[in-house]
């Protein structure tokens, strides 16, 4: 049998639950598994019980997210694409309780029944409305089970049914009228809803105020830090390549070449004060993530073993590329007053520029 390509977080990293869980003493809100210490330290790491860094950045960030778990009102963490916005909120469910897999994926697909029930419709018409024939979609079933709920790319959803949650998350029932003997089904303690959206669909599906109000808002904002970037970098590569069984360790000056190019593509400003066109793409650090085990994969199997600058270029140029051709010439010139004049492994990076035409 083949292996799982990803399990979810509580599974992927169930020995750290556990040990957080057995030196876990302190007092916790109802409904959850674990006190906001040790939901904190599962997400931002603890040395002395083992527990692995997940997040990097703003630390300050998870203790807000998690005061607003621990009361009534939603969360909703916005930022740009590739900004762990996702993790984070796999993360906290995974933790809080202990399941991150009640999850509703937005689009313009997505309806009312798909978050919240449904009907088997061969039970429906053989007996009619009952609570065999209900088919729970993920917010009945955090409710019924007093777990989190994640709603992902929420402002991908249209507005009827983003509203869906105004009555959810203000009175934490779900109404079904079909049937009388039930009639609602009520929110057992530690249901709440984690939602996510990404700044550039703003103006997608604009949110209603009503339903704004009833969500707390976190930005979650790209990493600023070069060394903490770095260390997130290896680690991620490390984490995708243990699955596939690979045993390959990317360079430091490679490393280091990878931070470099997306920061001064980030910002527009090299090393050197160069000012720079910053591409359309978002330069973001799940992008370098998959730069890098992409690049690693290519050494793997078509190269030495050893992850080059020429590996990294051949997939920045994809990169930078995919959302708009015409920044190709933003890429040229950067290769041209930057990365020709370095030495090292940019010159490795350099030789991919003639790929560009």
């Amino acid at each position: 049998m083949t292996s799982t390509i990803q399990q979810p977080a509580e599974q992927r990293y169930a020995e750290e639950l556990a040990s957080l869980a057995a030196h876990d003493d302190g007092p916790r809100p109802d409904g959850w598994a674990l006190t906001p210490r040790a939901v904190r330290s599962f997400v931002l790491g603890d040395d002395e019980l083992g527990v692995t860094r997940k997040f990097y950045g703003d630390d300050p960030l998870v203790d807000r997210c998690l005061v607003t778990l621990m009361g009534n009102r939603g969360l909703l963490m916005v930022g740009e694409p590739g900004t762990a916005k996702s993790m984070l909120s796999e993360l906290f469910a995974a933790a809080i309780s202990g399941d991150s897999t009640l999850t509703a994926q937005g689009s313009a697909g997505s309806t009312e029944d798909q978050l919240l029930y449904s009907w088997n419709y061969a039970m429906l018409i053989a007996n009619g409305p009952s609570e065999d024939a209900l088919v729970a979609g993920p917010i009945l079933a955090g409710m019924r089970a007093g777990k989190l709920v994640r709603v992902e790319e929420i402002t991908r959803m249209q507005a009827e049914v983003q509203d869906a949650l105004i009555s959810v998350l203000s009175d934490k029932n779900v109404s079904i009228p079909q049937l009388e003997e039930l009639g609602y089904v009520g929110a057992r303690s530690g249901f709440n809803v984690i939602a996510t959206a990404n700044l550039r669909d703003r103006g997608v599906h604009e949110m209603s105020s009503a339903l704004k109000r009833r969500f707390n808002f976190e930005t979650v904002r790209p990493i600023s830090d070069s060394k903490l970037e770095r260390e997130l970098i290896l680690s991620q590569t490390d984490r995708l390549l243990a699955a596939t069984g690979l045993d390959i360790e990317t360079p430091p000056d490679v490393v280091d070449l990878l931070v470099t190019v997306f920061n001064e593509l980030r910002s527009g400003t090299t090393a050197e004060g160069i000012v720079v066109e910053k591409p359309t793409a978002v330069m973001s650090t799940a992008e370098a993530v998959s730069i890098n085990y992409a690049a690693s994969l290519e050494a793997a199997y078509l190269g030495d073993g050893t992850p080059n600058g020429r590996q990294i270029g051949r997939q920045l140029i994809g990169t930078v590329l995919k959302d708009n051709p015409d920044d190709e010439s933003k890429l040229r010139h950067y290769f041209d007053a930057v990365v020709k004049k370095r030495e090292g492994a940019w010159s490795d990076l350099y030789d991919v520029r003639r790929e560009m035409g």
